[in-house]
């Protein structure tokens, strides 16, 4: 029986995840690394296949749970196709802002680790970088993770390794972990869902400057 703790990783198939991902599995053992997806009536599957392959090649337990009547709740760039990507202006959120999501993810994976007596959650959200998304704040992060220990009488530890990292820290995280080109090849952001980016949305626009900048303080 392993003597290192489990791991249970909020996982979408993007790179913040995947690199989140790869550093569980480096630190705890691939034996020891659940991943949970959420289908939540995202305009394009893309991310989802990505997170299962990702998962299968990467050899790890992957949970995947439909929430796609999160659709009869709320509407947003992200879950309707036909709605134009736009950026905050002044005070707003991006459109691409789904309300809730983040509460209602960390609520279902702890769920789930408690049942996989899993205490340790881990999810890539960001505050440097975070596009303006209130549910990506260290702030929520820990209020979140008292009410799940609250409503379940658990003391489950919400792990964020990227939370102060700027998207070049996190190319150079992953490329620590050896897995720079296998981040840039396989996972996906673009919020258009276009394999291998559009390059032109926000996400794409983010990642593939970042990474540029990073192959250059790197060189």
């Amino acid at each position: 029986m392993s003597t290192f703790p489990q791991a249970l990783v909020v996982f979408s198939g993007g790179q913040d995840s995947t690199t989140c991902l790869l550093q569980a599995i480096h630190d705890y053992g691939r034996e020891n690394v659940h991943a949970i997806s959420f289908h939540y009536g995202q305009r394009h599957n893309i991310e989802l296949d990505k997170a299962k392959w990702l998962a299968q090649d990467l050899g790890v337990t992957h949970k995947l749970v439909n929430i796609s009547e999160f659709t009869q709740l709320t509407s947003n760039a992200l879950m309707d196709e036909n709605a134009e990507i736009s950026q905050a202006r002044g005070a707003e959120f991006p459109n691409t802002f789904v309300a809730g999501r983040n509460a209602v993810f960390i609520l279902l994976a702890s769920i789930y680790a408690e049942s996989q007596g899993i205490k340790k959650i881990i999810l890539g959200v960001c505050e440097t970088d975070y596009s303006g998304y209130p549910d990506c704040r260290d702030v929520f992060i820990k209020s979140m993770n008292v009410a799940v220990n609250l409503a379940m009488a658990k003391d489950f530890q919400l792990i964020t390794p990227l939370m102060y990292l700027d998207k070049i820290q996190t190319w150079q995280m992953a490329d620590e972990l050896g897995a720079l080109d296998y981040i840039k090849n396989h996972t996906h952001t673009c919020y258009l869902g276009v394999d291998g980016g559009c390059g032109e949305c926000p996400s794409c626009q983010l990642r593939n400057n970042s990474y540029e900048n990073y192959l250059a303080l790197k060189n």
